[in-house]
């Protein structure tokens, strides 16, 4: 290393942290990262009045929910692979314009099929910001030799999970005085501001500098990266070096027709069409030989089943999410049409739920250990559910409000909790990639619960319908109070250690 170089590398080393990950970066990185959470929610309080003037009932308008989870399951471990390789800033750029597209497009439907068309772009736009963000402040921090603190990963938590949670009542809100059309709109002011303070703000890519990189901060990202078998392909092993291409396409478009195929099932449980399950299993055994075949996967199985720890984490994210997002549509379509509250009002009930999952969010990033905030908010959900389970049409206010708090705090903890295991665990040099295969264990668990809402709702949501849900989720939270208590790994992680 040259003598210049090196004066570099030791005035970066002593560049503090708080101005390296300051309000420049950081502001950009919020704004985007807030687009696919609050997307994912605010039609929640839309769906109602979105079946009325296209004539759909619920089962139907759950495929606006599962369309933008399944294109984010899909996009969001592709788009956190392409900031790995090409850069965050291209990446995330990227994903503003096509969200751009997406909100005009919804805006401007004609028919409810564009609609879907709608979400299925806003979850690929969306898709992007989330792991460019964790990729971004990966880089910083060997650009500076600082771990990011522990108060910007609880910043970033707290802008996905705190839009997530506000989106039902930002969605009533827009529903009750522009109409549904603008819970599409408000996406043009918001994506066109991060993009334009992302061109001013976010730091250029320096692929270059990236793949050279000094000796020290590689010799310590290729220990951890030894240390914790990765979760998915670095796209640097013995393929990638032997010409094998970095982006596996194949195994993108075999996980997509796989999500595919087993999402068209799950949307018609009450009529389910039996000739998709050995398709999906087919598609599941192929996707699973070509990603064993080849050095750089898409989804690195053998590195999967190695690093028990970050797969643990995948799953019982998964299942948590499969609980919150039952509740967030399957609660606010019967909160509208079987206790007749409308879609302002409902999104008002819901606010307290958003309030406790902010707060249990910012109390979840001033906190040292993992384990215990996920046992609790396991608990939480158990405890949601039979209040659920004891809930119908005659049920007095202040339940209603209990019962959105009792799933709002295990929000804010499951989220922190993950996203801090997830970033302990996954190696240096794919944080981007890992934090995007968590978001798509989190999309999985959306697309069950749209399967699972259309199966116990119908064509309207029923007092008998939220039971039915109730006792999936009770479950659902009974069995991740086993799965964390047991989870040995969680001893040992504490938040805010990054690999």
């Amino acid at each position: 290393m040259s003598r210049l170089a090196a004066r570099s590398s030791a005035a970066l080393s002593r560049t503090p942290a708080a101005s390296a990950f300051g309000p420049r970066l950081m502001t950009p990185l919020l704004i985007g990262s807030v687009l696919n959470p609050i997307n994912s929610t605010m039609i929640a309080t839309g769906l109602v009045a979105i079946g009325h003037d296209f004539g759909v009932g619920a089962a139907s308008t759950a495929w606006l929910v599962a369309s933008l989870y399944l294109a984010s399951a899909v996009a969001q471990p592709t788009m956190g692979r392409l900031a790995d390789l090409l850069g965050p800033r291209r990446i995330f750029l990227g994903g503003l314009l096509v969200v751009l597209a997406a909100a005009l497009t919804g805006a401007l439907a004609p028919g409810f099929g564009w609609l879907i068309a709608s979400r299925v772009l806003l979850g690929i736009g969306t898709s992007a910001a989330y792991p460019a963000a964790m990729a971004m402040l990966r880089a910083e921090s060997r650009r500076t030799g600082q771990e990011a603190p522990r108060t910007v990963l609880g910043l970033l938590s707290l802008a996905g999970l705190g839009s997530m949670a506000v989106g039902p009542v930002l969605g009533g809100l827009l529903a009750a005085t522009t109409g549904w059309r603008g819970i599409f709109a408000v996406n043009v002011p918001l994506a066109a501001l991060g993009l334009a303070l992302a061109l001013l703000w976010l730091p250029k890519d320096d692929t270059k500098a990236d793949a050279t990189g000094d000796a020290k901060g590689h010799a310590k990202a290729d220990m951890v990266a030894a240390r914790h078998a990765s979760a998915v392909g670095t796209g640097r092993g013995p393929g990638a070096a032997a010409g094998e291409p970095s982006i596996d396409g194949l195994g993108i478009a075999l996980f997509g027709a796989t999500l595919t195929a087993a999402m068209l099932f799950l949307m018609d449980l009450d009529h389910p069409r039996w000739p998709l399950l050995p398709v999906v299993a087919v598609l599941a055994a192929v996707l699973a030989w070509w990603q064993l075949r080849r050095r750089a996967p898409f989804i690195d199985l053998r590195m999967l089943a190695h690093n028990r720890a970050l797969s643990v984490t995948y799953l019982r994210h998964g299942l948590a999410y499969l609980v919150i997002y039952c509740v967030m549509y399957g609660y606010t379509q019967w909160l509208e049409e079987a206790h007749g509250y409308s879609s302002f009002h409902t999104g008002l009930i819901m606010l307290p739920m958003s309030l406790a999952a902010a707060v249990c969010s910012v109390l979840g990033a001033r906190t040292k250990g993992i384990r215990a905030p996920l046992t609790l908010a396991s608990v939480l959900l158990a405890a949601g559910s039979a209040l659920l389970f004891a809930a119908d049409h005659t049920t007095p206010l202040a339940a209603l409000l209990l019962a959105g708090v009792l799933f709002g705090l295990p929000q804010g903890l499951t989220s922190t909790g993950n996203q801090a295991a997830v970033f302990a665990q996954a190696p240096a040099d794919a944080v981007g990639a890992a934090a995007g295969l968590q978001r798509t264990a989190q999309y999985l668990g959306a697309v069950t619960s749209a399967s699972l809402i259309g199966l116990f709702y119908g064509q309207r949501a029923t007092d008998a319908g939220l039971h039915h849900i109730a006792v999936v989720s009770g479950a659902l939270g009974l069995l991740l109070i086993v799965l964390t208590a047991t989870d040995r790994a969680l001893r040992a992680t504490r938040a805010g250690t990054a690999s």
